[in-house]
């Protein structure tokens, strides 16, 4: 029978209802997720935390070449008249530039760049090996590490030095381009529901919201705790341009020489931030299943009588056959190994004792709901799958909930001024013209930005939001990190 408890055992993180932003930064410095070092931006990802992004990294790596792509790494710096060569994508780069003026003591004759993005560095290795149709397309992939000079930090959301994956592709033609992009945000997408329980809002950037060089940028948007959105994920749609500016061009079935056209899609360490907005609480993380470094932990009661630790070591092992299993076998107590392993997110703690051996038969108690239940040991192999499908199916319920409960529809900029006092921030869906002149304008008298076109659109007034000219689209607006 599951029972809720409500008892809060973890007292060093301060209540996301007083200050979500020190609770935030609570969790990820209590759960050892991350350590900060003497450059503010560049941090430490301990053990913990690199188990996860770990998880998410091996799916998400297995989800990419089961669409045909393959795994590269390009250099670290880039030659700054190599990223002078598309100047819409330099100028919106510029600001978070590192650049290297020195190897050793001697000062370098060109400054080189850390990279902050690798798309001029793929233009330059595709215009070295594409010549013909049949060098298309090439489906590349690379995980690595990247530098922007970001002048307010804060762990996962936003670091001067971060761990992200950036797919780059080349294609003979716009149409196989385009689809490209779309089917990686559909990947990105499946990913977030299916592996991290989050839900997302996808559709494209506005006109003045898109990446630096790109044509087309699609993006997904996630609803935190808080009210405010996260952006999870970005499919870029590059056209042609950059491949007129590298000189990148094949030769078709025709004969004819053609320039190809691009994509490039990311995304990075913020999902472990996304992670832990979406699903943690004030006892600290709540790790979805898949991506936990320990699906159950086993914590033996009264480890000190004969036969205990003994069984709760044979149970581990028998539990590594089908799940991430580890024990606690530490001298603390029952109570601090709870507290611990309930802030580091464990979805599933098992407790096993005298009594429960004597009965054979432990005690199941949920991460999330805190539910606890009795099972019989004969019954494991059976009823933690279960309940890991369980845990993950609850937390992604939660998370919608929280979304469609802070969705607002609102047709007036006053409109979206109370709705907002009355109940907190949250995803305002408006009406909107195109003019980026109003889209500038909801923002500052409402403090939301556009955070995306949504594919599914509804009509929900005739006119903008903003200045009652005929509108064009709905618009997710929100406060964003």
């Amino acid at each position: 029978m599951a029972e809720q408890g409500k008892k809060k055992l973890v007292e060093a993180i301060t209540p996301m209802e007083i200050d979500f932003a020190r609770w935030y930064t609570d969790v990820v410095i209590n759960a050892e997720l991350v350590e900060y070092t003497s450059v503010k931006g560049c941090l430490v990802i301990r053990p913990y935390g690199y188990a996860i992004w770990e998880h998410m990294q091996r799916i998400m790596d297995g989800m990419f070449k089961a669409t045909g792509h393959e795994n590269v790494c390009m250099p670290m710096f880039i030659p700054e008249s190599l990223l002078q060569k598309e100047k819409d994508h330099v100028a919106g780069f510029a600001p978070e530039v590192a650049w290297v003026t020195h190897g050793g003591a001697e000062k370098l004759e060109e400054r080189l760049c850390v990279r902050p993005t690798s798309e001029t560095l793929f233009c330059e290795h595709y215009a070295h090996i594409v010549q013909s149709w049949r060098d298309l397309p090439k489906l590349y992939n690379q995980w690595v590490s990247v530098v922007r000079w970001e002048k307010t930090t804060r762990p996962f959301l936003r670091t001067r030095e971060f761990l992200w994956q950036e797919g780059h592709t080349i294609h003979a033609t716009a149409k196989e381009a385009i689809a490209e992009t779309e089917r990686m945000l559909g990947v990105y997408q499946t990913f977030f529901e299916e592996t991290l329980a989050i839900p997302v809002v996808t559709g494209a950037k506005t006109e003045s919201d898109k990446f630096a060089g790109a044509v087309t940028t699609l993006a997904l948007e996630a609803l935190m705790h808080d009210g405010k959105a996260l952006q999870v994920g970005t499919s870029h749609y590059f056209g042609d341009g950059f491949a007129k500016a590298f000189g990148i061009q094949y030769t078709g079935k025709d004969n004819q020489l053609v320039h190809a056209f691009q994509t490039s899609w990311g995304t990075t360490t913020r999902m472990i931030g996304a992670v832990i907005m979406a699903h943690g609480d004030d006892s600290g993380l709540v790790l979805p299943p898949a991506v936990a470094p320990a699906q159950v932990v086993v914590i033996p009661i009264a480890a000190q009588k004969a036969g205990v630790m003994d069984t709760a070591n044979t149970l581990t092992a028998r539990l590594q056959s089908f799940c991430r299993a580890k024990i606690d076998a530490s001298d603390n107590s029952p109570g601090w190994k709870f507290a611990q392993h309930e802030m580091q997110g464990v979805p599933i703690r098992l407790e096993i004792g005298p009594r429960d051996i004597e009965q054979q038969q432990c005690v199941l108690v949920r991460r999330d709901t805190r539910g606890k239940t009795i099972v019989p040991l004969a019954e494991l192999e059976a009823v933690i799958p279960q309940m890991l499908q369980d845990v993950h199916d609850s937390l992604y319920a939660k998370a919608l909930a929280n979304q469609q409960n802070h969705t607002y529809r609102c047709t007036s900029l006053d409109e979206i001024r109370q709705t907002l006092r009355d109940n907190g921030d949250g995803f305002v869906y408006a009406m909107w013209c195109g003019d980026e002149a109003c889209e500038d304008s909801v923002k500052e008298a409402t403090g939301v930005g556009s955070r995306c076109i949504p594919y599914a659109q509804e009509q929900i007034a005739p006119t903008c939001v903003c200045c009652g000219k005929p509108a064009k689209h709905m618009v997710c607006w929100a406060k964003a990190y």
